[in-house]
């Protein structure tokens, strides 16, 4: 089969199943594993070329709705006829589903079925290490800075923190997204401050910028420099690599 995969978890889900030699183009973001920046570049996520697209001839393509107004971009698939799936996990279980069904749309239903056994597997070894933790830190994720967004309890990052032995400060919310003022975080007062900025490589985060808002100077996780810039990719997309991600949080939760 001809692959595109037009975001970048997606494409993470067809290299977890190693089949990312069926992928004929993919999405200008999908940057893992590094050999897909080889293949045709379509765009950012949320403005594929689609005349372009089109012309690879794709057998199908792998669609999401992750982020707001990816929307067009099934709008114009439709348009031309072009076989696709829609991809748009919200939960380790659901990035799970999908493995299994990527494998199966792909033609194959076995490595699928085993893959997302091993992914889950992992996950239920994190949870039996970390089962009696009794005081876990409060972690606050800052997925953007200005305005504030955090994931409240219906994304995968709550789930993370917890297998990670920790607990997301807006894990009781059930949105999966939230936008937050500087004075809520301050008051709930984190032990960690997880930066993960969408789209935004860690080089160009400056924690300093965190240090300096109002109020924050005495904030727990301030005053014990436990502000930790992190890849995004591997937090922030519903992919794979959130067990990775989880690796790192776990081994960094142990430390501190």
């Amino acid at each position: 089969m001809r692959i595109v995969s037009i975001c970048p978890s997606n494409t993470e889900i067809v290299a977890y199943l190693e089949l990312d030699e069926l992928l004929i183009g993919v999405d200008n973001y999908s940057d893992f594993p590094k050999k897909v920046k080889e293949l045709p570049q379509l765009g950012p996520d949320l403005s594929i070329n689609m005349e372009n697209l089109a012309e690879l001839n794709p057998d199908l393509v792998l669609a999401s709705l992750s982020v707001p107004g990816m929307e067009v971009n099934i709008e114009g698939l439709e348009e031309r006829g072009i076989p696709y799936i829609i991809l748009n996990p919200g939960s380790l279980k659901e990035i799970a589903e999908d493995i299994e069904r990527v494998g199966e749309v792909l033609g194959f239903k076995d490595r699928g079925k085993e893959k997302a056994r091993q992914f889950l597997q992992e996950i239920e070894n994190y949870k039996e290490k970390n089962k009696d933790i009794k005081e876990r830190p409060a972690l606050y994720w800052e997925w953007w800075p200005k305005p504030i967004f955090t994931p409240g309890g219906g994304n995968w990052l709550t789930e993370i923190s917890e297998l990670a032995g920790g607990k997301n400060i807006f894990g009781k919310k059930q949105e999966a997204s939230l936008q937050m003022g500087w004075d809520e975080v301050l008051e709930a007062d984190p032990a960690h401050i997880c930066m993960v900025w969408v789209g935004v490589k860690e080089e160009k985060m400056n924690p300093e910028l965190v240090k300096k808002r109002p109020g924050w100077s005495e904030m727990k996780a301030v005053q014990n420099g436990y502000i930790h810039v992190l890849e995004e990719s591997l937090y922030c997309r519903p992919s794979p690599r959130l067990l990775e991600g989880l690796k790192k949080l776990d081994r960094l939760l142990d430390f501190y």
